[in-house]
């Protein structure tokens, strides 16, 4: 039964790279954790998302493991490709095993059954896709698209710089630039869009380290160049069909940083996320 720790379960909506950084200052913290995600999610640092679980059914990021447990398949909740069976108790073995969990659900749907005491929207699409303040007595969103106080109850800032990090309890976080934060003087030509639609076939994989003008990816069998060297630090999953003006690919100018590692950046909002959510616990309480 989930009435004994409801108060301790935090729901994570998505599981990319900065959710991840979130996730672990949670479950670090002794919560509950679970994931909410699509079915085919489509995070660009896979090395350090908890996502890559939907594909993989399990993964690692640093000391936390994630399971894919459960998907909504429309009409119901069950295991893929499985008959039913109880997802009350396929949560609790993997908590009690401090394996965090992850449902895929992208609507939302198993919140309302689960009455976790947050969910923070990690997804990350600069504008609000559902959450609202009734889904749980804390709600918290990362980035643009939300008014902290009348959407959620706040809003953490993720765009680089001085107020990376900073909990908002009324307003908007920065808006959406369209232009990648800055690293070590590279920002828009770090971050590789499509051209066109179609399915990615790899060249490189992540960890690489690229020269400018080395082919990286093709689309529809057409090559794609590193406009700068650096380290490929995130490449979309291989086979994956990619829209037009899609975000496939990041390289980092700063060859030695560590790919297999959360960023510094998910730290500083995982950590601003978890402050925010004891702010908001603390305000219920006097």
């Amino acid at each position: 039964m989930l009435n004994n720790i409801s108060k301790n379960i935090i729901i994570i909506r998505g599981g990319g790279d900065i959710a991840t950084g979130v996730v672990q200052k949670f479950h670090r913290a002794g919560f509950f954790v679970l994931i909410l995600e699509t079915k085919e999610p489509t995070a660009i640092r896979r090395s350090v998302a908890l996502c890559e679980a939907v594909y993989d059914e399990t993964t690692q990021v640093e000391d936390i493991t994630c399971k894919r447990v459960w998907e909504n398949d429309g009409q119901k909740f069950r295991r893929k490709n499985e008959p039913d069976t109880c997802l009350i108790d396929d949560l609790n073995a993997c908590w009690k095993e401090r394996i965090v969990p992850l449902l895929i659900d992208p609507n939302g749907e198993s919140i309302k059954m689960i009455k976790p005491a947050a969910v923070v929207d990690a997804i990350l699409a600069k504008r609000n896709t559902g959450t609202n303040r009734s889904m749980a007595i804390i709600t918290i969103a990362l980035g643009p698209g939300f008014y902290a106080g009348r959407d959620v109850d706040a809003v953490i800032e993720t765009m680089r710089g001085h107020d990376l990090g900073k909990v908002i309890l009324d307003g908007y976080a920065t808006a959406n630039t369209g232009i990648p934060g800055e690293l070590a003087g590279e920002s828009s030509r770090r971050v590789l869009y499509t051209s066109e639609k179609g399915t990615i076939l790899h060249i490189k994989q992540i960890g690489d380290i690229v020269e400018q003008g080395d082919a990286i990816f093709k689309i529809n069998d057409k090559e794609v160049f590193a406009p700068m060297k650096g380290l490929l630090r995130g490449l979309i999953r291989n086979g994956i069909e990619v829209r037009k003006g899609m975000k496939i690919a990041d390289i980092d100018p700063r060859t030695d940083v560590n790919w297999r590692t959360i960023s510094d950046k998910a730290r500083s909002i995982g950590g601003a996320t978890l402050e925010a959510y004891f702010m908001l616990r603390n305000v219920q309480k006097t």
